[in-house]
């Protein structure tokens, strides 16, 4: 089976509808994927989130042992084995094979064609095959220009991409034999090949060169071979005593070396170009610059190689700009520029990403929690399969190019990570069988193959087979890639069992278990909502209260349910949670006695317990949006107590985010927009209370306090009772801190009957008075908040007090409330602020009482504690330097006298 993903996050997931047993499979181009099984080729037209469609099927001469696309030239090309015999071909113009059984032309690498006979080649599909000397072990395209380069046991040999040209309307695409690269020490496991980068990876090394085309080195290239690196003797003896030491006894493992740039001919690899084009053609490539050579050691433990440390999934990455594409789909010499070219291999446990032009170092290590198997690089991610899971990785080659294009593209307006930051894993997620990866545009391809222990004797559907698998939460990417819904897998399950009892498989109930989790918008019938009742009574009974919470499970007959949750036995699990689900099938079908009853044999604490094990009785999710069950709503007229501290309980628990909490009073209470509940407001106080560790406190003050401000702006009461006092909260929670006493002065100047206004005002004035209230974040909020009332001339004063604003608040007390200031100044004026009493208060007063006015006898009085106070903190000579010269001298004689004679007291 092959699967299809969009890239991550993955958008959509598809089964690609194969007719064989695929075994090899890779992309071709914007919008094709071949597939390769016994000796056919399959070809699936991909687009966007589209089903899979097969194009076209063409077959191949024996079984396709590799396969590879090259988008430039549009050509697939496959090594085959037949008889023993392996082979290379080309498969040209495929996208004219109309039917299985059109006709195919067959010709030789190079071979002439002659315009009658080729003008047969514009609508239908060629075969080019190229016979080598030596067995193709591996192939790999150049992206950019497509060239093919053949990996074989002692040699790489390059087929450079060419068009005959047959008219000025028509030309072939062909190949030509090019360059063969000779390579000692060294047999190709994996090749790969862009724009003259070669890399060569054995089971244990990785070779990569770099072919050149300097004109200077010209006389490096013969049509016979040369040797244009030579290893070093040093190598070579290392060689001879390795070979002279092995033997049936021993096995001589070298060391693990990495060596970078020129030091990597050190290698003890020799590479050797031989031209084979036509001598009147102009020679593409000269001689060869060493780039890097890294090698691994084995597993000593055991004398054969162990799969643990044996490389795989070589790959040259290149990122380049692209230009247009000439008319015929031949390639422009401006049509792609590269930037910079990335190299990566991996072992079992460890990938390695290597940077190669303009430098060659180690970018990144990823280490797998996992043994890989197989893994597939792209610009921004890396995807890795094990047997059985897909995993995503961060990768940083565009944040490399992006910034050798503009070191400064790291900005406030754009986000380019550094090179360093280590690399994350972003995803994985389960299969079973991973066999093979590709990646081709926007998709990841998959190959899964199940063990043969899972697959049954007899032939059956693959539906069938699916609801019998024994791999539980493997099995679910495969009920869901099999686009049938809830309801339509349901129907194909075999309900009838004639001694009643009935044995479902786990890989079923886990899918079932895991779709009523979802909240999918799929809602079953009566019918089947009672057999999933029956199907997990019989199964798994722990999950029972919990599949009768899932909205899709609406349609369920509440008596069907209470009688299935009576037969539980609760001794293994909680009874508290059965306990609700069945409060909630009474209040369902308006049962309130039986409500009731089942309420109340718990403690309010248990029941708060069996919300936080099961929120769905409370919330749930239908096509995106909160929606409140009947439950709470039944709640919120009854024990809207209950309902706020169970919510929270929620929150405290991450089962519920705060926007989402909001949301769901809101929803509850019929409100929208900027309109509070006071319910919610309850439920914000109990934040406060609570101390929960994720909750933004200013935040939460902001939140508060606007709904105080705003209430004792309009005189508007709230809507429901609140849960808790302005004393509650004080004695309860560190945050509403004690009421400053002259505050209490201050308000009763007037009379407010309001208890609702009143209980805003002193929570506003407790939360003001509190520890951990930003005064300043606040006070531009206090507008609405008209100073004309007490009410909001003490929220004012509090505020400008916290700030230490003290001249300002009391010019406002002596202006609006002189009764207030000086329980005002016995407070808020000690220590380093009692100056005040003598520079600022006392001035005042004595400027006030000159003036006369109604207020005269109060500023009098005030004037009065004042002295008494100033008196006792001033020495005799500044006591006098305070005081007014046009002042009466018999009104302050006795203060001056108590002055004078309090160090004789003390």
């Amino acid at each position: 089976m092959v699967q299809l993903y969009n890239l991550h996050p993955f958008g959509s997931q598809q089964v690609v509808p194969c007719k064989l047993e695929p075994e090899r499979f890779c992309g071709g181009g914007r919008d094709t994927l071949f597939v390769a099984a016994g000796c056919k080729v399959e070809a699936f037209t991909v687009v966007g989130q589209e089903l899979c469609q097969p194009r076209c099927v063409f077959s191949t001469l024996g079984r396709v042992l590799r396969l590879a696309y090259s988008e430039a030239g549009d050509y697939l090309v496959a090594i085959e084995e037949k008889n023993k015999a392996t082979f290379l071909r080309a498969y040209v113009n495929w996208r004219n094979k109309r039917t299985e059984n059109s006709r195919v032309c067959i010709r030789m690498v190079g071979h002439d064609m002659e315009a009658p006979f080729s003008e047969t080649f514009r609508d239908q599909m060629s075969i080019v095959e190229m016979p080598l000397s030596e067995a193709p072990l591996c192939i790999s395209c150049c992206p950019v220009k497509g060239d093919l380069l053949v990996g074989c046991t002692n040699n790489l040999v390059l087929f450079s991409l060419k068009y005959q040209i047959i008219n000025e309307e028509f030309s072939i695409l062909d190949f030509e034999r090019s360059l063969v690269i000779h390579i000692d020490n060294i047999t190709p496991a994996e090749i790969s090949f862009c724009v003259g980068y070669v890399a060569v990876m054995s089971e244990l090394e990785v070779l990569i060169v770099k072919l050149e085309s300097d004109p200077k080195n010209r006389k490096s290239v013969n049509h016979h071979p040369h040797k244009t690196t030579n290893p070093t003797k040093q190598a070579e003896g290392i060689s001879n005593e390795t070979s002279q030491l092995e033997s049936d006894d021993f096995v001589i493992c070298q060391k693990p070396m990495e060596l970078l740039g020129e030091k990597s001919k050190q290698s003890g690899i020799s590479v050797t170009l031989e031209s084979t084009g036509l001598a009147d053609e102009k020679i593409k490539y000269f001689h060869v610059r060493h780039l890097l050579y890294r090698r691994f050691a084995p597993d000593i433990s055991s004398c054969l190689l162990s799969d643990d440390i044996r490389l795989h999934s070589l790959q040259l990455l290149p990122i380049y700009q692209t230009g247009s594409l000439t008319s015929d789909r031949k390639n422009s010499s401006q049509e792609k520029v590269l930037l910079s070219l990335f190299c990566f291999f991996s072992l079992p446990h460890v990938g390695y990403l290597y940077m190669i032009v303009k430098s060659v170092e180690l970018l990144s290590v990823y280490q797998y929690p996992e043994k890989c198997q197989q893994a597939v690089l792209t610009p921004q991610f890396l995807h890795v399969i094990t047997s059985n899971n897909l995993q995503c990785y961060t990768v940083r080659c565009s944040a490399v190019v992006a910034r050798e294009e503009n070191p400064y593209v790291d900005s406030t307006l754009k986000a380019c990570p550094p090179i360093s930051m280590n690399v994350c894993a972003l995803r994985i997620q389960l299969f079973i069988g991973l066999k093979a990866i590709c990646h081709f545009k926007n998709h990841v391809v998959l190959l899964t193959k199940a063990d043969p222990e899972t697959v049954p004797e007899r032939r059956e559907s693959p539906k069938r087979l699916l609801l019998e698998t024994q791999h539980s939460h493997l099995a679910l990417p495969y009920y869901k890639m099999s686009g049938l819904s809830m309801a339509e897998v349901l129907n194909r399950v075999d309900w009838a069992v004639e001694d009643g009892s009935q044995k479902y498989e786990r890989g079923l109930i886990f899918y079932i278990n895991h779709s009523l989790y979802e909240n999918l918008d799929e809602e079953l019938s009566e019918e089947l909502s009672a057999k999933v009742v029956q199907m997990f009574y019989a199964a798994e009974p722990k999950q029972l209260p919990h599949i009768l919470c899932s909205p899709s499970m609406k349609n369920i007959d509440p008596l069907t349910a209470i009688k299935y949750l009576r037969k539980l036995d609760t001794s293994g699990f909680s009874s508290v949670l059965v306990t609700l689900a069945k409060a909630a099938m009474a209040l369902k079908m308006g049962d309130l006695d039986m409500h009731r009853n089942e309420m109340k044999s718990h403690s309010e604490m248990k029941l708060v317990c069996g919300f936080v094990l099961e929120p769905r009785l409370l919330i749930q999710q239908r096509k995106g949006q909160i929606v409140p069950t009947e439950f709470a709503v039944h709640l919120k007229e009854t024990q809207p107590g209950l309902l706020v501290a169970s919510v929270l309980a929620l929150q405290k628990n991450n089962k519920i985010g705060i926007e989402e909490a909001d949301s769901f009073f809101k929803v509850l209470c019929g409100k929208d927009g900027d309109t509070i509940p006071q319910l919610l407001v309850d439920f914000w106080e109990a934040q406060l209370v609570a101390c929960l560790p994720d909750v933004v406190l200013q935040e939460l003050f902001f939140k508060l306090t606007s709904q105080y401000i705003w209430r004792l702006s309009k005189r508007q009461p709230p809507d429901t009772t609140p849960l808790r006092t302005s004393e509650d909260l004080i004695n309860t929670c560190s945050h509403y801190g004690l009421i400053n006493p002259w505050v209490n002065v201050l308000i009763s100047s007037e009379s407010l009957v309001d208890k609702n206004y009143m209980e805003d005002l002193s929570k506003l004035q407790s939360l003001i008075c509190g520890p951990s209230f930003d005064i300043a974040s606040i006070v531009p909020f206090l507008e609405p908040l008209s100073e004309d009332t007490v009410a909001g001339l003490s929220v004012h004063v509090l505020c400008h007090t916290r700030l230490k604003e003290y001249d300002q608040c009391i010019d406002r007390l002596l202006e609006r409330c002189p009764e207030a200031v000086i329980p005002y100044a016995n407070h808020e004026l000690k220590e380093e602020n009692r100056t005040l009493w003598w520079k600022k208060l006392l001035p005042e007063l004595c400027q006030r009482i000159k003036c006369g006015g109604e207020k005269y006898q109060l500023y009098l009085s005030s004037l009065k504690e004042t002295l008494s106070v100033v008196a006792v903190e001033l020495e005799l000579r500044d006591f006098l330097n305070v005081l007014p010269e046009d002042g009466t001298a018999a009104f302050f004689l006795p203060y001056l006298l108590y002055c004078s004679r309090k160090k004789s007291l003390t």
